[in-house]
């Protein structure tokens, strides 16, 4: 990929262009709903990390596709079970560190073909199921309490389902919109891309355990939401934009954590944040990675409240997104990558030939 490929005279314009759209300004408030009602009950029941990371879970929600009833039900169910399954694969291989980057390499692998064969590729497409996963296979708890996390993770999901086919009966009750085409990439294409998003985000891990990072999942993360995007274009505005609003965020979540804040007051926050980042995400990236990058601590951090030196908490958190979007960066790069592309695509159109001739003698 040559720097004129990718070079737009425009990117400026690009990075601080507030687009138009016609998302209902009810969405994003639905999506604050979903996330603090698991926060409410974990604040009820005196389980705060439950709550958390049922609120996770609740960001199912934003898989709400589809014009038509029934299929926007089924692509939200399926997201759920996939939410589900992408969180216990994750606390399952939890325990053990150095198996963790090859069994996220191969989930990312899954997730991001199965995606583009279901024509499911579109935004938020592979990020919060490989979110998901990057979280809890990082995440350091006893044995014994991997099935309560399980279950809560689970109840966020069921909510934010229920609460998606409420919302969907009442605003699609009047609409006959037609279904958006999605067109389907070539096989060889698809698997080239998933085999890149795979090794990238297995040695982002990698990277993050050789560190020694308390939270590895940050570099992970950062490295998954650098390499989302439609075009080569978009995503080196995405990278751009996420580099400049991080800088903000952190900064912003910083001043937040100074406040000392309580448990009712760190909920209502989460929500507040879920809806502004919903109204954004699509009128300006850049504008919602602030609040992205202030939310993503808030509900990843564990034990938030008890955070003592918010300084250090910042400085990590940038050096680990920094780690990340690099990886992510050059991620970016091979994926763009016209001859790497051929060369995958005629490795792997040679390996089914191979296959075939096998199969006959």
């Amino acid at each position: 990929m040559t720097a004129g490929k990718w070079q737009d005279p425009n990117m400026f314009k690009n990075l601080i262009k507030y687009n138009k759209t016609d998302r209902s300004w009810h969405l994003p408030a639905m999506a604050g709903i979903c996330i603090g009602i698991p926060l409410l009950l974990g604040v009820l029941t005196d389980d705060m990390e439950g709550g958390r990371i049922g609120s996770i879970g609740a960001l199912v929600f934003l898989y709400l596709q589809s014009n038509q009833l029934t299929n926007r039900m089924i692509i939200l169910m399926v997201s759920g079970f996939g939410f589900i399954l992408s969180f216990a694969v994750g606390i399952l291989f939890s325990f053990n560190t150095w198996l963790s980057p090859l069994i996220l390499a191969l989930y990312t692998f899954g997730v991001h073909y199965s995606l583009n064969s279901l024509k499911l590729s579109k935004p938020p497409g592979n990020f919060f199921f490989i979110m998901v996963i990057s979280i809890a296979i990082t995440m350091k708890h006893p044995a014994a309490e991997s099935i309560h996390y399980i279950g809560s993770f689970t109840l966020g999901v069921l909510i934010a389902v229920s609460i998606g086919f409420l919302y969907s009966i009442i605003v699609l009750r009047k609409t006959n919109q037609p279904e958006v085409m999605v067109l389907k990439k070539s096989p060889y294409i698809s698997v080239t891309e998933s085999i890149i998003f795979s090794v990238m985000m297995g040695l982002s891990l990698l990277v993050a355990v050789l560190s020694g990072l308390e939270n590895p999942y940050w570099i992970p993360i950062s490295c998954l939401a650098v390499m989302q995007g439609a075009s080569t274009k978009h995503i080196w505005t995405r990278a751009i934009q996420r580099v400049l609003g991080t800088l903000i965020g952190l900064g912003l979540t910083w001043v937040i954590l100074l406040k000392d804040l309580s448990i009712a007051e760190i909920c209502i926050s989460i929500i507040l944040l879920q809806i502004i980042i919903e109204f954004f995400i699509v009128r300006n990236y850049a504008i919602a990675v602030i609040f992205i990058s202030t939310l993503t601590i808030f509900l990843a951090e564990p034990n938030i409240k008890l955070v003592g030196n918010p300084s250090q908490l910042i400085s990590a958190r940038f050096f680990d997104i920094l780690i990340g979007s690099a990886i992510g960066a050059v991620g970016v790069w091979i994926l763009y990558h016209e001859h790497v592309r051929f060369y995958t695509r005629m490795q792997l159109r040679k390996t089914k030939v191979i296959m075939k001739k096998y199969k006959k003698l």
